[in-house]
This record gives C-alpha cells, sequence and structure tokens, in this order.
C-alpha cells in the first residue's frame, strides 16, 4: 500500500451532500424517494453514481445482470478484489439512507483513496446491486444463484424482465455471465443502516452484524363449514377463523417460548365469507419465520406442524401448510467481525453484535466470499419510509469504520496470499 502522508479520514461534508444530491433524484413532496428499480428515476440515479465514481479514480462498467461495478485499481492487478456497495433502488415510499449509505460511503472510501493517492495491494470495487428491493436480481446473479426463469423476474405490471435489464445495460440471455468467484472477490462488506431499533435502544453507534437471517414463509389455508351465526349452536361449529385464531398465537408463542433469537409474525389475514352474522368457512393467512440458524429454522418448522396439526384435530377445520420461500442464512466471516470491531475500538465507538432480520445483498454474495456489515442506528427504528435518519455524524463515522477495515482487510488477505 502507498503510504498515506496523514490519516485518512472520510469528508462527512462530501458525503453528506452525496446523500442529499442522490435524494434528489426521485423526490417526494413528502420529502420521501420514490426510485423504483428500472424506473427513469433508477437511469438517472445509477448516471450519476456512475460520474461520481468515475470521477472519484475508478473504472466502471456495468455486468449482464445490470449491476455497477465501480473499480478502484490495487497494486497487485492478480490479486482479488475487496468490494463494497448496496442498492440505490427504493420502495415506492423510501427513504434517503436504504442501501444508499452503503453505496455512497463506499465512493467516499474510494474519494479518500484517490485523492491521497493511496493504493491497496487489493483493488477496491464499490458495487451497486440491481433491483435489490423486489427481486435480488443484481447480487442473486454475481453469486450464481439465478436459477428462475424470466418469467419468475417480471415486475408487477407484466414487463418482462428483458427489456428491464436492457435498459440499465444488462442482458438476460447472458446474466450468467454475470457470477463471480472468490478469485476475482476476496471480502464484501457492506454498510447499512439497521432499519430497526435495537442500535438505538442500546445506545451504540455501531453494529457489528453477526449474519443475514434466513426465511420461511407459509400461505396456511384453513376449511371450515360456514353456517348461520345465530342459528349454529358452538359444540356444531367448524369456525375456520377460531382456528386461525389459535395459529396466530401458537406462532407467536413459539417465537417467545422456544428458546434462541429467532422471530416469528403473521402478517396476513384474509377471512371468508367476512360477514357479521356468519360462521367463518375460510380463512388464509401468512406465516413469516427468521433466525440465524437453518438447524434451529428446520426445527421451528417442525413444532409449527405438530402445532397445526394438533389445532385441526380440535376445530375439525382442514389446515393446510405451503412453504412459498426458503432463504437460508449468511453468517458473516470472523475474522471480518473482528477486523470491524478491533476498528471500532480504536476510533472509541462503542458497538453491538447483532443479526440483520432484514435481507440485504450481502445475503446473496456472503454465500460464494467472506461477507462482513457494518450496522449503523435508524432513529426510531424507522426504515422504508420518508422519516428514515440517520445523522450525518452517524454516516461519517459509519464510513470511517468501513475505510479502516478495508485497510486493515487488505493487510490481512496480502499475508494469506503469501502463504
Amino acid at each position: 500500500m502507498t503510504v498515506a502522508t496523514r490519516p485518512l479520514i472520510v469528508n462527512r461534508d462530501r458525503l453528506v451532500r452525496s446523500i442529499h444530491q442522490l435524494a434528489e433524484v426521485g423526490r417526494l413532496p413528502n420529502g420521501g424517494v420514490c426510485r423504483i428499480a428500472f424506473s427513469t428515476e433508477d437511469l438517472l440515479a445509477r448516471q450519476r453514481v456512475q460520474t461520481w465514481m468515475a470521477e472519484a479514480g475508478m473504472t466502471v462498467r456495468v455486468d449482464a445482470a445490470g449491476n455497477i461495478i465501480g473499480r478502484y485499481a490495487g497494486l497487485d492487478p492478480d490479486a482479488p478484489a475487496l468490494a463494497t456497495g448496496s442498492h440505490i433502488d427504493t420502495v415506492p415510499v423510501g427513504g434517503w439512507y436504504d442501501g444508499c449509505l452503503g453505496v455512497l460511503a463506499g465512493i467516499e472510501v474510494v474519494r479518500v483513496l484517490h485523492e491521497n493517492e493511496v493504493r491497496l495491494q487489493h483493488a477496491l470495487e464499490v458495487i451497486v446491486f440491481t433491483d435489490e428491493e423486489r427481486s435480488v436480481i443484481g447480487s442473486k446473479a454475481m453469486a450464481g444463484q439465478i436459477q428462475e426463469g424470466a418469467d419468475y423476474y417480471c415486475r408487477l405490471d407484466g414487463t418482462p424482465i428483458q427489456p428491464c435489464l436492457a435498459k440499465v445495460g444488462g442482458d438476460w440471455d447472458q446474466i450468467h455471465q454475470a457470477q463471480r468467484d472468490r478469485s476475482q472477490i476476496a471480502a464484501f462488506v457492506e454498510l447499512h443502516v439497521e432499519q430497526g431499533g435495537v442500535l438505538e435502544h442500546l445506545n451504540r453507534p455501531v453494529g457489528v452484524v453477526t449474519g443475514v437471517v434466513g426465511q420461511y414463509r407459509f400461505a396456511v389455508n384453513i376449511i371450515g363449514r360456514p353456517n348461520h351465526a345465530g342459528t349454529t349452536p358452538m359444540h356444531m361449529r367448524k369456525d375456520a377463523l377460531v382456528a386461525a385464531s389459535q395459529i396466530v398465537l401458537a406462532v407467536n408463542q413459539l417465537a417467545v417460548e422456544t428458546p434462541g433469537d429467532q422471530v416469528a409474525t403473521v402478517g396476513f389475514l384474509q377471512v371468508s365469507p367476512n360477514a357479521t352474522n356468519t360462521v367463518p368457512g375460510k380463512v388464509d393467512l401468512r406465516i413469516d419465520l427468521r433466525d440465524l440458524s437453518e438447524s434451529h429454522l428446520q426445527d421451528l418448522v417442525h413444532q409449527l406442524e405438530q402445532k397445526i396439526q394438533a389445532i385441526a384435530t380440535a376445530t375439525g377445520t382442514e389446515i393446510t401448510l405451503r412453504q412459498t420461500l426458503h432463504i437460508q442464512p449468511t453468517l458473516a466471516a470472523n475474522h471480518i467481525m473482528g477486523t470491524i470491531e478491533q476498528v471500532c475500538e480504536e476510533l472509541h465507538l462503542e458497538y453491538a453484535h447483532l443479526p440483520s432480520r432484514a435481507g440485504h445483498d450481502a445475503q446473496e454474495i456472503g454465500r460464494i466470499v467472506d461477507m462482513g456489515m457494518i450496522f449503523l442506528p435508524s432513529q426510531q427504528g424507522i426504515s422504508h419510509s420518508e422519516e428514515e435518519y440517520t445523522s450525518p455524524e452517524e454516516c461519517e463515522q459509519g464510513a470511517n469504520v468501513l475505510l479502516k477495515t478495508f485497510l486493515k482487510l487488505d493487510q490481512i488477505y496480502a499475508q494469506r496470499e503469501k502463504i
């Protein structure tokens, strides 16, 4: 590494200015941001980010999945890159920080290296992943996890994925060419706002993420017998909503009473015929289970199946459980967590360990390379909202942790490569 003449620190004003400038693209009257993947606003934001990358001394390319890859060359052209990044697409009413902070902090890290004429042994890549909010197609493609057909990735309005990718410089027919491996990327570290309230509750400025949780989702269909609410005695009923209520309570009990750090939610309920004077005959509900351990998740699913069978017997209803989603957890690499901890201690920043219970691009990339994540507090735990906020000081602290983490990882991987 070229030796810097002074300590390397990020420029807070420049970082915050970048956050504000990017938030202007797709800004809503309420102060939030709407920048749906592949929209006009998304394309404008992507152009702006590519310009900033080039100005920071990076070469810029777009892969077949539409991912933007800015590369700041290292001293060793044969060494795999160190990588960071996130996404800049948003939900329909999003905030300024989710995803965007990780991209802009990565660019700021490169700006600092470039203006100080510092080169790491490894190239440093800043990646903007395509469509994180809906399909995660960009990071899935880079991890070699695209196993579904094109129809799976069509937009909610029915627009095929092929013209969407073409608009951003990708190519569905060549999407497997976006796949990369450890010979190309040694480690990926993503800086992200927490999107929850744990760090704020603990009064910790930094979160060292232990991994991204796995998810199981189930569609539950309950068939009872609709009947007159006044003339049907209680002991003669097959009430689908009573069965559903017991399932809701059982799911909550499963998460609360089982040892571990799992979460479980019923967030969708649809009752039929949904009339005041009719015994409910049918209920559809959805279950979401999340934990950092795949084996623990499987045990929870087994317990859930037993509870549902018992409820069906007790209520005289027919209950079917259909899995609709299975995402395996991804653990953070121990040496990356340790490096982040060391940096925090050197910067006199208190930190807490916590899992990410929301999905991120790091979850997919972590399936093929060493992965770590740095969380920053979200005020009141709010995200995916115009009220999303992480202070300039917190953004600066996080970007400095990211910068110094890469300086240390550069040395760690250089030593490994000599062995």
